[in-house]
């Protein structure tokens, strides 16, 4: 899959100007992240059936930009950053509801799909950007480097959360 940007194809999977690619997807994911986390845990939000029609298609569109964009190489990371994303989610859901009166518990599972697609959306592409503005994504060594410090920071920063939340 082949996308223009200022007039020059740039192949999938090709590194593309960070300044294209991660302000305009950074904000659009989350505005669409934010309403579908609202809308998931409103007390007057839509069906399940609307939640999952509007999340479920653009999580989809989402996966074929990101598969024009950095390849399918680099989405397989996506599995990692599934993992992260659902510890991540399941350290911090709590924390978020509280913030609105609410716990994770007060809603079934199928409430929490769209809001942790979301979410494992959006640390890919803070995966991505970390492995830009390092430069590691040019030399390999450097990104074997900023790979282990980004998953074990990740694990850090989640288990924190977790404890603080659950008490340890």
């Amino acid at each position: 899959m082949k996308l223009t940007v200022n007039g020059r194809q740039v192949e999938s999977g090709e590194v593309m100007p960070w300044f294209f690619v991660y302000p305009f997807f950074g904000v659009h994911m989350l505005m669409f992240g934010l309403s579908g986390f609202l809308m998931a845990y409103s007390s007057d939000g839509p069906g399940m059936g609307f939640l999952y029609l509007h999340g479920g298609f653009a999580i989809f569109v989402y996966l074929i930009f990101y598969l024009s964009i950095f390849g399918v190489d680099k989405v397989q990371w996506m599995l990692i950053n599934a993992a992260l994303g659902l510890y991540g989610i399941y350290a911090q859901i709590d924390w978020i509801l509280s913030h609105f009166g609410k716990s994770a518990d007060d809603f079934p599972w199928t409430v929490h799909v769209i809001p942790f697609g979301y979410y494992v959306l959006y640390t890919f592409l803070l995966y991505q950007f970390v492995l830009q503005i390092s430069g590691a994504n040019r030399h390999p060594g450097r990104r074997s480097l900023v790979e282990v410090i980004y998953v074990v920071a990740s694990l850090v920063i989640y288990t924190w959360l977790y404890l603080r939340e659950h008490g340890a």
